[in-house]
């Protein structure tokens, strides 16, 4: 008898190597920028904004691991069944909507929304979901909405701009469901 998605295991986390690409390049460019703040201020410039940036990452700290811990934390109690149903490659239009809806109305930055992302893949959301859930949250997010942009730039602004938006998670995210599956169907035929 073959398993459904919804039976079957959820994706295992894969393993992240602490030094990648990513960081190879951010440390390239870390090293060239210093090379140019040292050779146009000297030695104090580069320590100026590097004593800056420790008391910066001090003061992030705390958010990135409340963000970490909240992911981790809900990869653990939210129930796999459910969210692979609601979420899932098989939900369809449904949780692409569902994403949507989710990301339009999650709190908080990044701290808080891609540790969120990175659980409900952890645990049965497919790519399509969570790619709009992401777009939705970066595109029509309700907090920067309320507290930012319609203060600044008046109502009817926002709301047409949230209007436009809207298809666009839902795009995203059908577009990122049919091209990891075909990725997928080639890498394992």
């Amino acid at each position: 008898m073959s398993e459904t998605p919804s039976q079957k295991a959820p994706r295992k986390r894969r393993k992240r190597k602490p030094f990648g690409w990513s960081t190879f390049i951010i440390l390239v460019l870390v090293v060239v920028s210093a090379a140019l703040v040292y050779r146009r201020d000297g030695l104090d410039g580069v320590l100026k904004i590097l004593f800056h940036d420790v008391s910066l990452f001090g003061e992030i700290m705390p958010r990135v691991f409340a963000g970490c811990l909240l992911g981790g934390l809900l990869a653990a109690v939210l129930p796999h069944d459910k969210v692979s149903k609601s979420l899932g490659p098989e939900s369809g239009l449904k949780g692409l909507l569902i994403g949507t809806a989710f990301g339009a109305i999650l709190p908080g930055g990044p701290f808080t929304a891609y540790p969120v992302a990175s659980a409900l893949l952890a645990v049965g959301a497919d790519f399509g979901a969570t790619i709009a859930l992401v777009v939705s949250w970066t595109l029509i997010g309700y907090g920067r909405a309320v507290a930012w942009e319609m203060p600044i730039m008046g109502a009817d602004f926002t709301l047409w701009r949230i209007v436009l938006c809207l298809p666009m998670p839902v795009l995203a995210g059908a577009l990122g469901r049919f091209v990891y599956v075909r990725i997928r169907e080639r890498l394992t035929s």
